[in-house]
Parts: C-alpha cells; sequence; structure tokens
C-alpha cells in the first residue's frame, strides 16, 4: 500500500487492515509543530519537547481519523510485557499505566503507542473484533510480548489463531542494529540454537534482526498472517525518528488503531514501502 497523506502528514497502512477499513497509521515525522531536533511531529512527552506541541501534534493526528482524543488509551512503555485490555479510554488527566502491549474489543477506544526505532506490532481479528499494539525492542523480543500478546488475544477474547493478522511496522532494520555479545547471550538463553537465526553477522559485527525475529515468535505461536514492512528507520530519518542513528536526541511517531470505519484514508502518494532501502538512505 502506498503512504497516505494529510495535509502535510505523510503515514503508513498495512493492506491487511485497509481490508477492513480500520483506521490506523504509523505516522512519519513531518506535519507537526515541534523544533529541531524533535522535527516536526514528535509524540514523545519525556525527551525534551514542550508539552504543549506534543498535545498539538497527538490532536492532529487524531483529526486525520476524525477522532476525538478523549478516546485515547495509551501506555508508559517500559520495555517490559505487560498487556492491558482496555474497556475504557484513558482519562487525560489519569496516569499513563505501565505496559507495552495494549487490546481492545471497543469501538470506543483509540489505541495510541509511541516509536523511535522499536518494533510496532498491529493486531487484529477481524472475526472476534479485536484489535491491539505492542512495542517490541530487543527486550520485549527477547521476552516474545508478540507471542504473549497473542495468548491473551486467545484467552480474554477467544480469538482463534488462524484469524489474527499481525502488522511488523517500521523500526530500525538489521543493517544498522549493532549489538554486543550480552545481548547474544541473553537470547540464546532463552531460544537456544534457534536464536542464531535471529542474528546477522558482518566483519566481526553483530546484528539483530527485530523483524526475522518477531516473525519467527510470531509463526511459533501459531500465526501465519504476518506483514511485515521492511521499513527500517534508521536508514531513513528524513521520514522517521531513530534514536539510536540521532544519538538519543529525537522525537518518538505515533501509531494509532482503532476499530471505527473510515472509508476516505486519505491522499495516496507516489512512495511505495517496497522501494525503501534497509541498507541505505535512499528510497
Amino acid at each position: 500500500m502506498p503512504f497516505l497523506y494529510h495535509g502535510e502528514m505523510k503515514y503508513f497502512t498495512f493492506n491487511f487492515l485497509n481490508k477492513f477499513s480500520i483506521s490506523h497509521g504509523v505516522f512519519c515525522r513531518k506535519g507537526g509543530v515541534s523544533p529541531k531536533p524533535w522535527e516536526s511531529l514528535n509524540l514523545g512527552g519525556t525527551n525534551g519537547d514542550v508539552r504543549d506541541n506534543v498535545i498539538e501534534n497527538r490532536k492532529r493526528i487524531f483529526s486525520v481519523f476524525q477522532l476525538e482524543v478523549n478516546t485515547i488509551f495509551d501506555t508508559w512503555q517500559v520495555h517490559g510485557t505487560n498487556i492491558i485490555c482496555a474497556d475504557r479510554p484513558r482519562r487525560l488527566d489519569e496516569t499513563h499505566p505501565k505496559a507495552d502491549g495494549i487490546l481492545t474489543n471497543s469501538s470506543d477506544i483509540t489505541l495510541f503507542m509511541r516509536f523511535a526505532d522499536c518494533v510496532p506490532l498491529l493486531f487484529y481479528d477481524p472475526v472476534k473484533g479485536v484489535i491491539g499494539i505492542g512495542h517490541a525492542g530487543w527486550m520485549g523480543t527477547k521476552d516474545q510480548i508478540a507471542r504473549k500478546i497473542v495468548e491473551v488475544m486467545v484467552k480474554n477474547y477467544h480469538c482463534r489463531l488462524s484469524d489474527i493478522a499481525v502488522g511488523i511496522g517500521p523500526s530500525i532494520g538489521p543493517d544498522h542494529y549493532e549489538v554486543g555479545v550480552d545481548v547474544f547471550r541473553q537470547y540464546e538463553q532463552v531460544f537456544r540454537s534457534e536464536a542464531d537465526e535471529y542474528f546477522r553477522y558482518t566483519n566481526g559485527k553483530i546484528y539483530l534482526d527485530l523483524w526475522k525475529a518477531n516473525e519467527i515468535i510470531l509463526r511459533l505461536a501459531g500465526i501465519i498472517n504476518i506483514e511485515t514492512c521492511k521499513i527500517c528507520t534508521g536508514c531513513n530519518v528524513e521520514d522517521w525518528y531513530s534514536h539510536r542513528v540521532e544519538n538519543g536526541r529525537t522525537g518518538r511517531f505515533g501509531v494509532l488503531l482503532s476499530l471505527s470505519r473510515r472509508e476516505n484514508l486519505g491522499r495516496i502518494g507516489s512512495e511505495d514501502p517496497k522501494q525503501y532501502s534497509a541498507s541505505s538512505r535512499q528510497y
């Protein structure tokens, strides 16, 4: 699916969600009000940007889908595996719960998370009407948050594995994500001999492939419907925030997912995600 545009804002959508006209978007960094180094659609509230900028940026994203901001359910992401099943929005004056997975079956709730290299995981079961977002960095991937979200969908919402589809969104690619031996050893403790499949080795350096790791984890959990966009945030900082490439002085891009239906998705752009390179800063 090409990128979509709403004014200056640009966002990626998944084919499997577009089939159902589910309101969703993985938003690039363009079209907001934040100054450098957060330029410009920053949704991170703890990285030095002014709070009013973040609030305005959030409003702009919600306006794309004609959604009210007070329908939001978002969390304080802590690289863990806590998963919340939301049955009401989070009040805007309410403390963010600590969690890296959120699920709901309510069309009155808009799920929202923030990213800057970690993997956005979007879940949908069209039969049971359940959606979810997961946040998987190297720790969350190691602790298999993708599998745990699937298990909660099955247990709490009675979803069938064959009905669940998952999208793996823009994140740092294996060409940029160099890690130390300590990370490899931790993966080895969890995944044993299979751990080697999650890494690439170049010139004596170790690179973690978060896309492949999450794909394998999901398939081992019984998920067959997986769509991976393979867009590297580190390769494409013109469009995405990258904590690693920008040395921590950057923002967070927003991911929105709602069961509310929307027919007019926005202006279709000419860029195809397949044109993104995982080994180059160019399209």
